[in-house]
């Protein structure tokens, strides 16, 4: 691997956690681990970070699984697990912002999880309508993808409300999935480009890539396409996720569960991806 940090050495302590240059975190440390994976002769330590603006993803997408198995394990209810979604993700975007990453997509509620009791599910509104007015004041931009007609009442209002205060908000976009399923994504998409044929707003032979892009729930995006997808909790499958927009993602999966999902478990997901090589079905090599 090429020097990181040219010019700038990662320096060492010896209780194994190593500074980042200050321009990069503004002097906060990150604790590493040795596990990675790798071959022995090979074996570097997760934070090895190349800062590299084209190394680093503009777009991560992230499913955080695993919050119920996590309270099961320890005979707790299921609530307990659900307690991490705004913490964790306060940690990652703080993380993320240091790095450079500017959008990250969080798959907290599919259209599929209303099958859940009512129990959970009333728990996980009121959460969500929490998460959003403590998000408020972050200092990130927060939008909601998927359909919000079917949220309470009082989250959508929390939700209009902090995507009107954050909207000027510059750096980190985080963009919250909620109610949010792939496919119909799509089926929305396409059932308004052929609206729009229909009432002659557009030809035929004026439907492309970009303009069924712009009709995705991501458009709001400045990258709306992952360039990373993380998933948590050990399953290995995308579950209805941004179905378009991960066709040349780099996908990540994780055995851990989001609860214990911090910035050593992001630091080596984010190696992974600057150990691949994007070719987007194309030879460079």
């Amino acid at each position: 691997m090429n020097s990181l940090f040219v010019g700038r050495p990662i320096v060492k302590s010896s209780y194994n956690v190593y500074t980042l240059p200050s321009s990069i975190c503004g002097g906060h440390f990150f604790k590493v681990s040795n596990s990675l994976s790798l071959d022995d002769d090979h074996r570097r330590s997760s934070i090895e970070i190349i800062h590299n603006s084209e190394l680093i993803p503009k777009h991560v997408a992230i499913i955080m699984d695993g919050n119920r198995r996590w309270a099961k394990a320890r005979g707790l209810p299921v609530q307990e697990g659900h307690k991490f979604l705004a913490p964790n993700l306060k940690n990652i975007c703080n993380i993320s912002s240091k790095l450079g990453i500017q959008v990250i997509t969080a798959f907290a509620f599919s259209t599929e999880n209303w099958n859940r009791s009512e129990e959970e599910v009333d728990f996980l509104m009121q959460l969500f309508e929490e998460f959003f007015e403590e998000f408020m004041r972050l200092g990130v931009r927060v939008s909601l993808i998927g359909g919000k007609s079917k949220l309470p009442t009082k989250l959508q209002e929390v939700i209009e409300l902090t995507e009107e205060v954050t909207k000027g908000n510059e750096g980190l976009h985080l963009m919250m999935a909620l109610n949010y399923g792939g496919q119909y994504d799509m089926l929305q998409a396409t059932k308004n480009i052929a609206s729009k044929v229909k009432d002659g707003l557009i030809k035929l032979e004026d439907i492309d890539y970009t303009l069924f892009e712009q009709e995705l729930t991501t458009k709001c995006a400045k990258f709306p396409k992952p360039d990373l997808l993380i998933r948590t909790g050990g399953e290995q499958r995308i579950s209805n996720f941004l179905l378009w927009q991960l066709a040349y993602s780099e996908l990540y999966f994780t055995n851990t569960l989001f609860p214990d999902f911090g910035e050593e478990a992001l630091m080596d997901a984010i190696v992974s991806f600057q150990r691949r090589h994007r070719r987007f079905g194309g030879h460079t090599y």
